[in-house]
C-alpha cells in the first residue's frame, strides 16, 4: 500500500513539460548560467497554462517562500549528488556511483516536495491576475521571474523552455 498521496497538477505538468525535447537541457543551462530555481520557473510556467500572468511581485513571493526548502535541502542534496560524481580516491567507484543514485532519488523526492508546497501556497484561482492566452502568459512570467532575480536569462535557453511549454499540450 502507497500513503503518497496522488501528485498535484503541477508535478504532472512539470514531468511532461521537462520530458519534452530541449527542456531538460533548457533547465539545466538556465540553473548554472543564471541560478535559476528550476522548480520556480516550472511554477510560473504552470501559471502561465492555468491562465494567470504574474508580476514581479507574484515572482518574489514564490521565490521567497521556497528559498528556506531549497537552501536547506535541495541544494545540498544537489551539491552531495554532484560531489559523487568523481569521488576521491578512498572511496570505491562502484559505492559512490550506487550512494549517488540514491542521492538523486532523494533530491528528486525534496524537489517534488517543494513543488507540491508551491501548489498548495498558491492557489491558481487566486494567484496572479488572468490572462488569456497561456504562450502570451508564460514569456510574462519567464520576464516577471528574471526581474525579480535582476538577471539576464540565457535566452537560448529560455527560449528552448518556452518552445517546449508551446508544444506541452497544456
Amino acid at each position: 500500500m502507497n500513503d503518497k498521496p496522488a501528485p498535484s497538477p503541477f508535478w504532472s505538468f512539470s514531468l511532461r513539460l521537462y520530458g519534452r525535447p530541449g527542456a531538460p537541457a533548457a533547465c539545466i543551462a538556465l540553473q548554472e548560467k543564471n541560478g535559476v530555481d528550476v522548480n520556480v520557473l516550472l511554477f510560473c510556467l504552470f501559471a502561465a497554462a492555468s491562465g494567470r500572468a504574474l508580476g514581479v511581485g507574484d515572482a518574489e513571493k514564490i521565490i521567497a517562500a521556497v528559498d528556506p526548502w531549497k537552501a536547506g535541502a535541495v541544494a545540498p542534496l544537489r551539491a552531495a549528488r554532484v560531489f559523487l560524481r568523481e569521488p576521491p580516491p578512498v572511496v570505491d567507484a562502484a559505492d559512490a556511483a550506487a550512494l549517488r543514485r540514491r542521492v538523486k532519488a532523494i533530491e528528486l523526492e525534496a524537489e517534488r516536495l517543494q513543488q507540491e508546497g508551491l501548489y498548495k501556497t498558491f492557489p491558481m484561482a487566486d494567484f496572479g491576475r488572468p490572462a488569456a492566452m497561456p504562450k502570451a502568459a508564460a514569456r510574462n512570467n519567464a520576464a516577471a521571474l528574471e526581474r525579480a532575480m535582476g538577471a539576464a536569462f540565457d535566452s537560448a535557453a529560455l527560449g528552448a523552455i518556452l518552445a517546449a511549454f508551446d508544444t506541452s499540450g497544456d
